[in-house]
């Protein structure tokens, strides 16, 4: 790159960037005064995102809901809802917006020039030059608006932002994680939610929302970065003639404030809402919270995290096993968060009670203050940097671009200091430094100083309630009762008209001749040929050795997968918690901290999984209990060592132990329902007819977690029981007959792999004559779960080959044109949900499922009607094209090597084969509208099983207790 060529900028620094094989540049535009970084590399998988500094001065939620509504239409690209049109017809590997305390950041990605230049076009426009004040429709829409279908209806408040926060709200976890924030840091912009407080969003004025935007949107308070392999010279050349050239520099006062260092520990309490079913007793969370330093010291980023694993996030580390050897939490959570220029460390003993308070805080301090007297482990601070760097080389973030976590890596610094971008994306000698400080006592030094004798901390307690959300929801409907009252006739049906106005506004689809702005590729764009498979058989003695030859850099992917198939029903469940338990417990030669340890020193990762594999042609449903590793070639050894010691040795008798797991599953599991209700409602929903949703379901939905709550509560009386199941599973589970391996390498770690499987052979057990598969037993139940949110997750399921129909590529559009057009007006835009989405698969099973939704029984009619929304379905060709290519930026999705080698494994296990993927790619490049009113019959025949599953807010579903068969609490 010559930046020669590139007048309009100024350089400031060139960094040659060893770790990740790029050169950097970071640049100076000089008329608008833009902050421009750049990251020159072979990667074929282009970033760029536009992002700017914007403190919040109040809880209002500005920031959020402008980060939603710059992409509902700009001046070049009027359309409604640009973002959208991009998700339908762009081969993106990434697009969205996020919006942080402190910054909000507009990234695209993609592996196609011209679609990459589209999205970077489309996102500069929406940014600087968005329609939100032309359309005030935008705001109410995205923010919070009043509603009155009619002059005798009660007054609502109804928003995409307002519903999400409410949602968001409804956590436990996010209360405190936002507490912790405004407490530490009260003089900043930290205090207030960025998101928006759902009590304090409907205060947000339209005038202020677009000062908001006036103020912060401006080049010269923007950071824009460059990432991959492109030509960097004509995207400079290129931002300068279309919009940054068209800008002076100002002034922006958008400086992130310091906060000082408090004089005392402070402490705050706040309650968060319990449904009713819940105890009030063990459901508070204490936690103890410290400001560490600032983000900008390059040692400490990283030290911090070794601090963490060391002290508390690695089975048995010291502080965590004190508390919960104590009987402090049920939970022990830990987190470094270097997302703020003053980054926090947080202890938080979760299913606490006030009362232990002192207790918490006590043993705290005196674990602390023993780990710098007597050294912490050592080998924990190796493990904990080996595992670091693991990561950091791998650079493996599943689908997420590794350019764009470079890119938000970046702004960890950038954004507090404009000359260091790429501070923390050199360290590899950070951590040689660490390794080597290990020997000293600098760790030691930081516990003192940042931990011990640091003011700048808050206890903050978040205790439970019953009635909270009901109680804010009544204040709520008073005070828009009172202020409807306040209004005259004439104010009450401008509202009544606003509310119908808005409706038919969302309804209205934008002009062709706007959608026509819209750049967009054609089928040619497209790559005729899909992804190939990496699938080759070997066989070492009489065990099949699945062989993916992929260029891994030097590690190991692999998977040891025992068929499970035919494991006793009852015992299924508890396949889930054996994930839980291999690797943690106690061995014949470590003790379980001592394991963590070993793993963590030469590997990185061993883990296991549960994977359910329906045959496209045979129709049975294999079950795999799959042990996963990684590591580097050299260590392969040690690591099958590892796995063999886990799976011989490991001690299903040592209850307290089991119990701590209980515990803490319990705890994630709770967590994870919580912010992932659409996901597991829809299993819910599917377990009721698929053998495939029932699997996952008993060892990771409700089911599973119905089985972990009971254990946990009555341990006393079970855990003879349990501790016997273990043995027993383990025993039906880990046999020589129902191995199989599956590995992405190159020859030679596939090579070393290869002798190292008889040596885990030899410990696993024959098989008995009472291992016996029993028919899977399947209940449609419609069942409600109620919880103490503000907002429902509603899933609808059914399957489509009992009634005859086969599987096709136009399914895949079919996910699109749902998620983005008719399930998105309806839902989301009109309906107030933050998502919905849908999912169809091979074997004919099929879902549609809401996010953080404020309706029910209406979403649910909106499934009704998909349809007739199929049957009349009608887009001139080049809408269809767009659908098309939409669909492709899903199936075309870059894969690391883990990713390639997953991919292989399950299509074997499948039975599909390449020939197949294949047709299915032809079927969706080919498809023509015809295809997809054909498609109105498979989903009648999904909508025909009647399948419904939704978690949510307790009245809600009290009120609509008609669509259910039961209604049960969540928790």
């Amino acid at each position: 790159m010559n930046l020669e060529n590139c007048k309009a900028y100024e350089l400031i620094e060139t960094t040659d960037l060893k770790d990740i094989n790029s050169k950097g540049y970071l640049l100076r535009h000089k008329k608008s005064g833009a902050r421009i970084s750049l990251i020159e590399n072979d990667d074929e998988n282009k970033v760029f995102y536009i992002g700017f500094r914007t403190p919040s001065l109040d809880s209002t939620g500005a920031a959020h809901i402008l980060e939603h509504s710059v992409l509902c239409g700009s001046k070049k690209y009027p359309v409604k809802d640009p973002f959208v049109e991009l998700v339908k017809s762009s081969l993106n590997t990434f697009l969205n917006a996020m919006t942080y305390p402190d910054k909000t950041i507009y990234p695209v990605a993609s592996c196609n020039d011209k679609d990459f230049q589209n999205l970077v076009e489309v996102y500069m426009d929406a940014v600087f030059y968005p329609n939100i004040a032309e359309h005030k429709e935008i705001f109410c829409q995205e923010g919070w608006h009043y509603e009155m279908e009619d002059i005798n209806a009660p007054l609502t408040i109804n928003g995409v932002v307002y519903n999400e926060m409410k949602g968001a709200f409804s956590s436990p976890e996010e209360v405190l994680s936002r507490e912790i924030l405004s407490t530490l840091y009260p003089d900043t912009s930290y205090f207030y939610e960025s998101g928006g407080d759902p009590d304090v969003i409907p205060s947000l004025s339209y005038e202020k929302f677009l000062a908001f935007h006036k103020k912060y949107y401006h080049p010269c308070n923007s950071y824009i970065y460059l990432y991959g392999n492109m030509d960097m010279e004509e995207k400079l050349n290129w931002m300068d003639q279309e919009y940054l050239g068209k800008y002076d520099t100002i002034e922006v006062d958008s400086n992130i404030k310091w906060q000082e260092p408090f004089e005392s520990v402070k402490e705050v309490k706040i309650p968060y809402n319990i449904a009713s079913g819940e105890s009030l007793e063990d459901n508070t969370y204490l936690s103890y919270n410290v400001s560490t330093g600032t983000i900008l010291d390059k040692k400490l980023y990283v030290a911090f995290d070794i601090l963490d694993y060391a002290l508390l996030s690695a089975p048995g580390a010291p502080l965590k096993q004190a508390l919960l050897d104590a009987g402090i939490g049920k939970d022990i959570m830990a987190s470094y968060d270097n997302y703020t220029l003053q980054p926090m460390f947080s202890i938080v003993a979760k299913n606490s009670n006030l009362e232990k308070k002192e207790e918490f805080l006590g043993i705290i301090r005196k674990v602390l203050e023993e780990q710098v007297k007597n050294g912490i482990n050592k080998k924990s601070l190796l493990a904990g940097i080996n595992s670091f760097e693991f990561k950091y080389r791998e650079a493996d973030f599943g689908q997420f671009p590794k350019g764009l976590l470079m890119g938000i890596k970046c702004l960890d610094s950038w954004i507090y200091d404009e000359k260091q971008p790429f501070l923390h994306l050199q360290e590899l000698d950070v951590i040689e430094f660490l390794k080597k400080q290990v020997e000293t006592d600098y760790f030691e030094q930081l516990v003192q100083k940042y931990l011990l004798d640091n003011n700048h901390a808050a206890v903050v307690i978040v205790e439970p309630q019953y009635g909270l959300n009901a109680q804010k929801e009544e204040k709520l409907a008073e005070k828009l009762e009172a202020y409807k009252n306040s209004l005259s006739k004439e104010e009450q049906q401008e509202i009544v008209d606003f509310t119908h106005h808005l409706k038919k506004y969302q309804e209205e689809p934008s002009a062709t001749e706007d959608l026509d702005k819209i750049p967009t590729l054609t089928r040619k764009d497209i790559k005729k040929d899909a992804e190939k498979l990496y699938i080759r058989e070997n066989y070492v003695d009489d065990t099949l050795m699945l062989c993916h030859d992929i260029d891994t850099n030097g590690i190991a992917y692999f998977s040891l997968m025992f068929d499970v198939t035919d494991i006793p029903a009852h015992l299924i469940p508890y396949m889930g918690l054996m994930k839980a338990v291999l690797g943690y417990v106690d061995t014949e030669h470590y003790t379980f901290p001592e394991l963590a340890n070993e793993i963590n020193l030469y590997t990185g990762g061993i883990f296991s999984n549960i994977g359910s594999y329906a045959h496209v042609e045979k129709g049975n449903v294999s079950l795999k209990y799959e042990i996963k590793a990684k590591t580097l070639y050299k260590e392969i050894p040690k690591t099958i060592a590892i796995i063999r010691e886990i799976l011989s040795g490991s001690n299903y008798r040592q209850q307290d132990r089991l119990y701590e797991i209980l515990a803490q599953l319990k705890s994630r599991l709770q967590m994870g329902m919580s912010s992932a209700g659409h996901s597991i409602s829809a299993m819910r929903a599917m377990s009721y007819f698929s053998v495939s949703g029932k699997y996952s379901d008993m060892t990771e939905g409700i089911e599973f977690y119905q089985l972990i709550k009971d254990l946990e509560e009555h341990f006393e009386e079970k855990k003879e029981e349990l501790s016997k199941n273990l043995e027993t599973l383990a025993g039906y589970m880990f046999r020589k007959d129902n191995l199989m391996i599956s590995a992405g390498a190159q020859k030679e770690g596939l090579e070393l792999l290869e002798k190292e499987i008889p040596t885990v052979k030899t410990i696993l057990h024959e098989k008995t004559s009472d291992v016996k598969a029993e028919p899977m037993q399947l209940e449609k139940k419609n069942e409600g779960f109620m919880d103490a949110s503000q907002v429902q997750y509603v899933s609808r399921a059914g399957n489509f080959k009992k009634a005859g129909y086969e599987y096709t590529g136009a399914l895949r559009i079919l996910k699109v044109l749902l998620s983005y057009d008719y399930l998105w007006i309806n839902v989301r835009v009109k309906g107030g949900a933050y998502g919905c989405m849908s999912g169809f698969t091979r074997k004919g099973d099929g879902y549609f499922t809401s996010y953080r939704d404020p309706n029910l029984s209406k979403t649910n009619e909106i499934y009704e009607g998909v349809p007739e929304y199929l049957k009349n379905f009608t887009v001139e060709e080049k809408d269809m094209t767009k659908y098309i290519i939409g669909t492709f930026s899903d199936v075309d999705t870059p894969l690391t090597p883990a990713g390639k080698t997953g991919r292989s494994a399950t299509a074997y296990l499948t039975g599909v084969t390449y020939e197949m993927i294949q047709k299915e790619r032809q079927q969706i490049l080919n498809a023509t509208q015809e295809d997809i009113r054909e498609l109105a019959g498979i989903v009648e025949a999904i909508l025909k099983e009647d399948a419904l599953c939704v978690i949510g807010n307790e009245e809600k579903l009290k009120e609509e207790k008609g669509l259910f068969k039961e209604l049960k609490n969540l928790y």
